[in-house]
Parts: C-alpha cells; structure tokens; sequence
C-alpha cells in the first residue's frame, strides 16, 4: 500500500559553504591591506601647480599638441604630423628643438586624447633625453 521513503543518503551530507566564505573574503581584505606597491617611472616629470607665482625666467617651452584623434601637432596647431608614428613625432621634435640646450616640453592634450598618444609623446621626448616635461591643465574657476 503505502511505501515508506528512505531518507537518501546524499541529503543528510551537506557541506556548509559559509565559514569557507568567510575565510576567503579574510583572506582577500589580509592581502589588499599588506600589499605595497612599487612606483615604478622611467619619466621625470614635473605636473604643473594650479596656483602660484610665474617662473622668474620665462622660457618658451616646445608645445605639443595632441588632438582628440590622436593627432600631433608641434608648436602650431593649424599644422599637423604626417602621420601618428613615433618615429615621425621623434624627428620633427628634433627638428623643432634643435640644438637648445635643456629643452622644455610642454604637452598640451585633449580631454578625450586617447592615453596611448598622450604615452607615445611621452616616449618621444624621453628618447630624445628631454627631461624637462610638463603638462598643460585648465584652472577651474573659484
């Protein structure tokens, strides 16, 4: 008539997850807390002051302007490089340059410039060994 049911084996082991959870998330807050970082920069870069005084000796720095395409420009935005190589950008920054001793080179960038242009001037300048890089920033209003 009536059959009576076997408790199955397979419901009475079950495996409580929750202090495995538990030690994981330890675990993983241990290890974000007691990393460090290393800083790692082949650039020496100086990031312009929002606020101050002007420099005493005005040197006018080779400008370069990077557009929101990724395009270069070197002290004359009405005219753009060739092309967005490296190569390209290197020797028309010479050219700019030439032989002036401890150049200044300030990048002007767009808001919506592509990092990878922004690093390719970058790496442009340090080949060259221009050590003096700045970036030009807008100043919100106060």
């Amino acid at each position: 008539m009536f059959k009576r049911r076997r408790k199955d084996s397979r419901d009475s082991l079950r495996i409580n997850l929750t202090p495995l959870i538990d030690t994981v998330f330890l675990l993983l807050v241990f290890f974000m807390m007691t990393t460090t970082f290393n800083r790692q920069s082949e650039l020496n870069i100086h990031l312009p002051q929002a606020a101050g005084e002007a420099p005493k000796e005005q040197v006018t720095p080779t400008r370069i302007y990077i557009t929101a395409q990724g395009e270069y420009a070197i002290n004359d935005t009405s005219k753009t490089l060739i092309n967005n190589q490296l190569d390209t950008l290197m020797s028309a920054l010479k050219q700019v340059v030439g032989s002036t001793p401890e150049p200044r080179i300030l990048i002007s960038a767009d808001a919506k410039t592509p990092h990878e242009a922004v690093m390719r001037a970058m790496e442009a300048a340090r080949n060259l060994n221009y050590v003096h890089l700045s970036f030009e920033v807008e100043q919100t209003p106060e």
